[in-house]
This record gives structure tokens, sequence and C-alpha cells, in this order.
């Protein structure tokens, strides 16, 4: 059991980069498929650290602490892009616009 586990902690950021290039149509959905990454990071990092021996606690927070002020940042620039643009949509997003 602890074998399937670890193969399957090993998979979420591939999935999750999967998940990020195929769905950009979106931004809210690009901003949850970086939060997947961020998270399974966040389960990977230690994992291996704990295969190798190392101390992993203070690697554990500091990427729980850069994916909070990502989600932050992520939201603060979709409640712009919404009230800017009127959508969420990524195509809107062009240089001619600017």
């Amino acid at each position: 059991m602890y074998n399937s586990i670890m193969y399957l902690v090993f998979l979420l950021p591939l999935i999750a980069t999967l998940n990020l290039i195929t769905n950009q149509s979106h931004f809210l959905m690009t901003l949850l498929s970086l939060e997947g990454i961020t998270l399974s990071l966040i389960l990977f990092v230690p994992m291996t650290l704990s295969m190798m021996n190392a101390p992993n606690a203070s690697i554990s927070v500091m990427l729980l602490t850069f994916s909070a002020c990502e989600a932050s940042i992520g939201l603060s620039l979709m409640v712009l892009m919404s009230r800017s643009y009127g959508t969420d949509m990524l195509s809107s997003l062009t240089s001619n616009k600017c």
C-alpha cells in the first residue's frame, strides 16, 4: 500500500502539469492547475527528502507559504482581469487592447 501511495505522489506533479497545458481557456482553470502543482509539490518534496533521510519540515512550511502567496496574487489578478475585461477568458488578453 505504501508503494502505491508513493507512485501516486510521484505522478501528481505530472498530472497537474498536463492539466495546466491542456486547460488554458479560462484564467480560473489555469489558477487551479497551478494550485494543483504547488500542492502536489508540497506532498512530493517531503516524501523524496524522507527517502534520503534529510530534514524536511522547513521546506514543507516554505512551500506552503509560497503557495498561499501565489494563490492570493492569482486571485487578485483574476479580480482585476474580470473587472477590466468583463470575463476570465485568457483569449481576451491580447497586446492589441493595451
